[in-house]
């Protein structure tokens, strides 16, 4: 969904003609991956950040294409909201410096981006969600100005035939609101980690990203609330799931299956599953003309672009055209500094890597149904979700990944050849907020419950800290607005 399109509204032949080509380049990587084509590289590392841009009083800030028209940088581009935008950085070698040279390179963009705010009075904030966001600013009126968001809400109402869209979420409060648009969507932001792996090994990536996703989402965690309600630890998981609420085939709009999801199982014996279940399960949303060889695969990735599982398969091209195999882990919300997004990344790939690598593949005996529960449960609860971690023992969260989790990623970082003082660096952060149950979550929860629910203080407070460059767990409860 990074490109934009060329929109106009559709008729029954653009379905027929874009299915008939979807199905030409699904047959096509079907033969890819029986003959082993896809890149057999060492693994490469890379993320998505998204953002909010707010203005001096900390309500959000409809200004991204004035704001990207003068960053004038194509490692930015816009979100669905004209008060979001997303950072990105070049893919690198996941081994030796990798983190330490994403920190820098993350630091400069972010220094670019707040100065560019400041030039328009406002402020670039990373948050899961912002806390001073009301209802009333997720209208069409905010939509970015890429035809594709318009044919993506078109297109999800069509298939809805029209109904609202209901957002119901149980947490510490509850919340009920109705929408006619998918601008829900535009509430939450989040950090995306990729991971580019060899096709032998793609499988056990996967799986390992998704048996981790409990353990990410908890330690991750920075979205408690929406229009005002405590909600879940990390909200934006049903904000997400419930915003685009159309699923697959089933003669209802909801269908049997989700376009945002879990998933539906482990990969058994190739990411080639998921794209023939995109094919077989996954109503065509935006069915756009592409001038394209089919080895190009226009159709088959703009189709997963828009089916969202919280980890997602990609193919992409190296530069001679062959093809290659990403992860996309989609579970971590958009984290309170620089260093925390690192130590999230580094953790993550620590893991996935430790666990990717078992001699016995620890998904045949942690079942997917408990790897979803547990997923669930995290994003609701957060570190104190108690469960079995391939034993009979039951703990929390918390105490899992100071016992075991920890030297678990160190030992896969080494593993890795990730630079022993990065390791140790990163890995403290995580070691230091966990011990301290202080995640943004966590940290926005005990702020509102200091200084009487002010979310307009809190959310200048949290921006004040942001710029200190401070991880999270060393933030204090003192109001400090800018």
């Amino acid at each position: 969904m990074g490109e934009e399109i060329l929109y106009s509204h559709y008729n029954k032949s653009d379905y027929q003609q874009f299915l008939a080509r979807l199905e030409d380049e699904t047959a096509l990587i079907k033969d890819w991956f029986n003959q082993q084509r896809f890149a057999s590289t060492a693994p490469l590392a890379g993320y998505e950040l998204e953002a909010w841009l707010v203005d001096q009083q900390s309500n959000p800030a409809a200004i991204n294409d004035a704001f990207l028209n003068r960053a004038n940088n194509p490692l930015l581009s816009p979100e669905l909201a004209r008060f979001n935008v997303e950072l990105n950085v070049e893919a690198e070698r996941l081994t030796g410096n990798v983190l330490s040279s994403f920190e820098h390179k993350l630091d400069a963009l972010w220094q670019q981006c707040a100065n560019t705010a400041e030039s328009l009075d406002s402020y670039i904030l990373g948050i899961g969600i912002l806390p001073t966001l009301r209802d009333t600013d997720l209208t069409l009126d905010n939509i970015s100005l890429m035809d594709r968001y318009k044919a993506l809400n078109e297109q999800i109402l069509r298939q809805r035939d029209g109904l609202e869209i209901e957002l119901n979420i149980n947490g510490e409060e509850h919340l009920q609101v109705m929408h006619k648009d998918v601008m829900l969507e535009a509430a939450a932001t989040s950090l995306q980690i990729h991971i580019q792996v060899p096709q032998e090994v793609a499988v056990r990536y996967y799986n390992a990203s998704i048996l981790l996703s409990s353990v990410m989402v908890a330690v991750s965690a920075n979205s408690p609330c929406l229009f005002g309600k405590r909600l879940w630890q990390e909200t934006r998981i049903p904000v997400f799931e419930q915003a685009v609420p159309t699923g697959g085939y089933g003669g209802a709009a909801s269908g049997p299956l989700r376009r945002v999801s879990f998933g539906t199982g482990y990969a058994r014996d190739s990411l080639f599953e998921c794209f023939q279940e995109n094919l077989e399960h996954f109503p065509i949303l935006l069915p756009v003309h592409y001038q394209a060889r089919r080895d190009e695969l226009k159709h088959l990735r703009l189709h997963n672009g828009t089916i969202w599982r919280w980890n997602r398969p990609l193919i992409g091209f190296e530069a001679a055209m062959q093809p290659h195999l990403r992860i996309e882990h989609r579970v971590c919300a958009s984290a309170p500094s620089t260093i925390d997004n690192i130590a999230n990344i580094a953790f993550y790939y620590g893991l996935v890597h430790y666990y990717a690598t078992l001699d016995e593949p620890p998904e045949s005996s942690l079942p997917f149904a408990d790897a979803k529960h547990d997923f669930y449960r995290a994003a609701q609860v957060g570190l104190k979700h108690k469960t079995h971690w391939f034993d009979d023992k039951v703990d929390t969260l918390q105490t899992i990944i100071l016992k075991r989790l920890l030297d678990q990623a160190e030992t896969g970082l080494a593993e890795l050849g990730i630079n022993q003082q990065d390791c140790r660096r990163y890995l403290a952060v995580i070691r230091q907020r966990v011990e301290k149950n202080r995640t943004g979550s966590q940290w926005q929860l005990d702020f509102l419950k200091t200084h009487n629910n002010d979310r307009s203080l809190l959310t200048l407070t949290y921006l004040n800290n942001q710029k200190t460059g401070r991880p999270v767990h060393e933030w204090d409860l003192e109001a400090t607005p800018c």
